[in-house]
């Protein structure tokens, strides 16, 4: 059986396989059942989900697998990425689940497991569940879905999502943002309530957009993919900044005064030098991904801080902070980790951490990125049937030479495929937009040629 689980957990279509109902059941079954190999005692899980309409039967079936095999399963309801993160390990669970598909469409959907450290599942239990759900397969489990009061519970989801708010509230205990107007954009996700109330805590004046969910509008023409609208709504309140999640507000980007971008790099950059100025910028070094701007190096060198680089996904990049025992880092998209604080990209705490800077140095957003400066950069998504190694193709192989030829060393040209999609992604960054942007296109014709009869995708 082929992989399930990709760098970001299991995830695809709701009620297809493998988010049919028995095939979640399973998920929940094997989990408990090796938790409880394992510690031999009852297994404890914290399940959270987002705002899609298929979040909660998926959590009912997950949970129902669960108890199937001995496990207890606490429900946190409509709870973000990092708060449930958060809320195995104040608990004292043995696992968090997550329903959520992140910034995806409604119609998909995904399950991520964390360990109450803040790391995500190994790969070891991950396969083990793979292999479950490979000799289940074409049985049904004998199973009714349902929201029994012991799985889901109105008081008890307030009760932990207070726990969450209070936790960040004391993080950022010196924080005041009295004299601050910022407009947030919820991406009609699992952060609709919370966030709010959250920056309302500080004293912020909160203009909130997109807080309505109905199931089918997480992430639709909103969020952190979409911030068109956050800008707008930026410039015409006049407000100091915005800042816009995605559905399950683990990532967080921004915008200024002025109504421009500071993404998950100007964040770094930003925090970077805050961190180096306070003493707290461990081996003067940031980790960000093969996707982060040359911007984003050029900048941290002026500072004489480094840059390393990891493949793409958050989990990469935790497991760089982790072994060079480092202190930020993130990704280009908004994923922004503070280890010392948390393992896991948290939207919400990122926003903190970078109003605290802002407070700290009296400053307005759009000074603590000043000397960052984004290299035009084009990111193409190409759909394959397979993903086989690009370089092993031949005429791949070739435009792939070439292309890296024209950069020299004033580009740089990044391959690779989605861990979530089937897509494979062409990367370019250099002096002009133009150029870069016929380069990317060039290579992927060809990789559609070879590899797909899909069209290609910005």
């Amino acid at each position: 059986m082929k992989r399930l689980f990709g760098t970001d957990g299991m995830r695809g279509k709701a009620g297809q396989f493998p988010l049919d109902e028995a095939t979640v059941f399973v998920v929940g079954q094997s989990l408990a059942r090796q938790f409880n190999e394992k510690n031999k005692r009852t297994s404890k899980f914290i399940i959270g989900r987002d705002t899609r309409e298929s979040g909660s039967w998926i959590e009912s079936a997950v949970c129902a697998g669960a108890r199937n095999a001995g496990a207890e399963c606490i429900s946190a309801g409509v709870m973000t990425t990092p708060g449930v993160a958060f809320l195995t390990k104040d608990l004292a669970a043995d696992a968090g689940i997550v329903i959520s598909a992140s910034h995806n469409p409604f119609y998909d959907n995904g399950i991520k497991i964390f360990l109450p450290s803040g790391r995500k599942m190994d790969e070891v239990t991950e396969r083990n569940i793979e292999a479950d759900i490979s000799d289940f397969k074409s049985l049904t489990p004998n199973f009714k879905l349902n929201s029994d009061a012991n799985l889901i519970s109105g008081n008890l989801n307030l009760e932990l999502q207070e726990r969450y708010l209070s936790y960040l509230a004391d993080e950022f205990s010196n924080l005041s943002l009295g004299n601050l107007k910022m407009v947030v954009d919820c991406a009609n996700g699992a952060a609709s309530t919370l966030a709010p109330q959250l920056f309302e805590r500080f004293g912020a004046r909160v203009v909130v957009i997109f807080n309505q969910p109905d199931g089918r509008n997480i992430n639709n023409d909103c969020g952190s993919l979409h911030i068109e609208k956050m800008r707008a709504t930026v410039l015409a309140e006049k407000a100091d900044l915005g800042v816009a999640f995605d559905g399950d507000a683990d990532r967080a980007l921004f915008v200024d005064a002025d109504g421009n971008l500071v993404d998950g790099d100007a964040t770094l950059w930003a925090m970077a030098q805050q961190m180096q100025n306070d003493g707290t910028l461990e081996k003067d070094t940031v980790v960000a991904t093969s996707m982060s701007n040359l911007g984003l190096e050029i900048a941290l060198k002026t500072r004489n801080i480094k840059l390393v680089r990891t493949d793409v996904g958050d989990k990469y990049v935790l497991e760089e902070l982790l072994k060079s025992k480092l202190a930020l880092g993130g990704e280009q998209s908004g994923h922004v980790i503070f280890p010392q604080r948390s393992l896991v990209g948290d939207g919400m705490l990122t926003t903190l951490a970078l109003l605290e800077a802002m407070q700290e140095r009296g400053a307005k957003l759009s000074d603590l990125i000043t000397g960052f400066v984004r290299f035009p950069q084009i990111l193409l998504n190409v759909r394959v049937r397979e993903k086989r190694d690009l370089e092993s193709v031949p005429r791949i192989a070739t435009v792939i030479k070439a292309v890296e030829q024209e950069l020299g060393e004033k580009g740089r040209l990044v391959l690779r495929y989605s861990g979530t999609e089937p897509l494979a992604r062409v990367m370019i960054e250099g002096e002009s937009q133009a150029v870069i942007f016929e380069q990317a296109t060039r290579i992927a014709a060809i990789i559609e040629q070879e590899l797909s009869n899909s069209e290609t995708v910005v």
